[in-house]
């Protein structure tokens, strides 16, 4: 079998957001963050409910389960019973995240997708980030606008929770006395160094930090046979 591809690395590194997790539904946005969620639900996560992102809940071979009318995602969304997984053009070093606009709200360089349902999700349910691309232009020291709710701004939402930050170099988390963003993982091939260059604020480094566990073969062989035969996952992540 070839060698495992940086794309896997974070394929894998997404389904980890939703081990143990339990009967909740998980929303991964993006291609990676999907293969993840489906590699979780096929080997470690079981009981993970996947969506075909309209009105029903299906397997990840894509058969209906069950059905979701709008008002009881609703429920599932605003209950904590659901793990998405969102983009984000910007993100700081406590988690506020940025997809509506560049710049300046009222005259800015840049339109993008909008507020959307990033408030909602992430003060209601555990949001965690997939960014294919790290940058400083994405990880700023802060964000243009807050769509998605930060740690030093969710004081009192109840089920407000980011597990984690996926890139293209690593693996993020909050678990640092003020809440603030720390490397909890490097994807192999990248140094510390790299990760700190490509970072508008200054990160939280421990002493030692560790690689981001490899694919077991029979992962593997469902990520490249089962779950994404035709490689979509490389034209997310090159390398």
């Amino acid at each position: 079998m070839s060698a495992v591809t940086r794309a896997e690395y974070c394929v894998v590194a997404c389904a980890e957001a939703w081990r143990g997790a339990g009967e909740i539904l998980a929303s991964p946005m993006g291609v990676i963050p999907s293969v993840g969620a489906r590699l979780a639900r096929r080997t470690f996560s079981p009981e993970l409910l996947l969506t075909d992102g309209e009105a029903l809940l299906v397997d990840p071979d894509g058969t209906v389960e069950g059905w979701l009318p709008y008002r009881l995602h609703l429920a599932l969304v605003t209950g904590g019973r659901r793990h998405v997984m969102m983009g984000a053009s910007q993100i700081d070093r406590y988690g506020n995240q940025n997809i509506s606009c560049i710049g300046d709200w009222a005259k800015p360089v840049r339109q993008l997708l909008g507020v959307r349902g990033a408030p909602v999700n992430t003060l209601n349910n555990p949001t965690s980030y997939w960014v294919p691309r790290h940058s400083r232009r994405v990880f700023v020291e802060k964000v243009d606008m807050v769509c998605g709710v930060g740690y030093d701004r969710a004081a009192g939402a109840r089920h407000h929770r980011i597990p984690r930050v996926v890139s293209d170099l690593g693996v993020f988390d909050f678990a640092t006395p003020d809440r603030s963003m720390r490397l909890a993982s490097l994807h192999p091939g990248v140094s510390v160094e790299q990760v700190r260059e490509a970072t508008a604020f200054e990160l939280v480094v421990p002493p030692e930090v560790p690689y981001t566990r490899e694919p077991t073969a029979a992962e593997l062989r469902l990520i490249r046979e089962v779950i994404d035969p035709d490689g979509a996952r490389a034209r997310e992540v090159a390398g």
